[in-house]
């Protein structure tokens, strides 16, 4: 079994999928497993698959119904005791992977769900816009998505074998919702170091985003209707302040 499973979900993404590649490919070692899940691109993503054939341990293309269906499918297939998941425009950090299997060998934490780092959140340029990550601890996660979940550790068994996959009703932050069905047995670990660069945009940037959320959190009650509502103002009155003072 390897250590970690790396997972990729791609869709028409040869504009930045070499980027991710180049990025994630010189970690590879023998402990780690590279897997990508791919919706049946109608552009140039398979040739790119390709041509980095001897890096990936299994690929496919098939129709699939987004990220989530995609990720589910590669959950199946991979020999991991841990999983991390990627999307195709982001960037996996230098030592990143050698942060996690540092930990791993000088660490017990076999019994734990989920282990997470730091973001980088940057901008269309590359530009830094802010860091990302607290961890995932229930007085913060029962109130948002406080774990940066870009290049994250889930451990197969104690996490997807006891509560499932990933609910395909939620099409942006079904991640938040998988862990939230722990509520505060999620057994979590913080590692302090940078893990992986997302870009802004997409569709975790969104109001959709923030409604799907609320939504979460009231499906989960892991805050009363009350407190509800008024995340939702605080996040969606955040949400155009920050995209304001970024795109205006």
């Amino acid at each position: 079994m390897y250590s970690i499973s790396i997972i990729i979900a791609t869709y028409n993404a040869d504009k930045f999928l070499k980027n991710c590649l180049d990025s994630i490919c010189p970690q590879i070692n023998g402990k780690t497993e590279l897997i990508i899940i791919d919706g049946a691109s109608l552009d140039h993503t398979i040739e790119i698959i390709k041509a980095y054939q001897s890096f990936i341990n299994f690929w496919i293309s098939e129709p699939d119904q987004g990220i989530y269906d995609a990720w589910n499918k590669g959950i199946k297939v991979a020999n991991g005791e841990w999983i991390m998941f990627m999307g195709a425009d982001d960037i996996l950090l230098p030592n990143a992977l050698k942060s996690y299997i540092d930990l791993l060998e000088n660490k017990d934490i076999s019994n734990y769900d989920y282990i997470s780092g730091i973001n980088e959140y940057v901008n269309k340029n590359g530009i830094l816009l802010k860091l990302l990550g607290k961890g995932a601890e229930w007085k913060l996660m029962k109130k948002g998505m406080s774990a940066a979940h870009v290049g994250s550790l889930h451990n197969k068994i104690n996490l997807f074998n006891t509560v499932g996959n990933y609910d395909l009703q939620f099409r942006i932050c079904a991640d938040y919702e998988l862990l939230l069905r722990k509520r505060d047995n999620l057994k979590s670990f913080f590692i302090n170091a940078m893990i992986a660069k997302m870009k802004v945009g997409g569709m975790s940037f969104s109001a959709k985003a923030i409604i799907e959320t609320f939504k979460i959190r009231s499906k989960h009650n892991s805050v009363n209707l009350y407190l509800n509502i008024l995340l939702f103002m605080r996040d969606y009155l955040a949400f155009n302040f920050f995209r304001l003072r970024k795109f205006v």
